[in-house]
């Protein structure tokens, strides 16, 4: 069995195929972690801490975001205001990109939690030392390819 691949500390942008993409219009419920604990995410378990966002996406797929990660690209949609839980929606920011056609591996962040990825899942970077696996079926449902920087 080959090894999977890290990605951990890859600038996305200079590998063969990266591409511009952002995250799609759209409505997420968000619950506030009171307590550390893990998140059961489709690439493997990732930590959480008291405060971070756990979103739940579109086909049910659960994953925490950290409280500066958070008030940065997300805005809560009337009636919930910052901070508590409710509908929130993605702040249209753009990552890099690219479609791996193998099994790999990537760190949240550095000394974050290690993820999954299988063959044909799309590795994101939001920015240095941030990134994410994300499934290839959900990466089409929840994000659009855009025009360069």
């Amino acid at each position: 069995m080959t090894k999977p691949i890290d990605y951990s500390d890859t600038n996305v942008a200079r590998l063969p195929k990266a591409f511009r993409a952002r995250k799609r219009a759209g409505a997420a419920m968000v619950v506030f972690a009171r307590a550390a604990g893990r998140v059961e995410t489709l690439e493997g378990p990732v930590a959480c801490a008291p405060g971070d966002a756990l979103v739940t996406g579109p086909t049910g797929e659960r994953w925490p975001v950290r409280p500066e990660h958070f008030s940065r690209n997300y805005r809560p949609v009337p009636p919930t205001r910052m901070g508590e839980d409710g509908l929130y929606e993605k702040i249209p920011v753009k990552v890099w990109a690219v479609a791996v056609p193998v099994a790999f591996t990537v760190r949240t962040r550095p000394a974050g939690d290690l993820l999954a990825g299988k063959p044909g899942d799309v590795l994101v970077q939001y920015g240095p030392g941030e990134y994410a696996a994300v499934a290839a079926a959900i990466f089409r449902q929840t994000y659009e390819t855009v025009d360069g920087d």
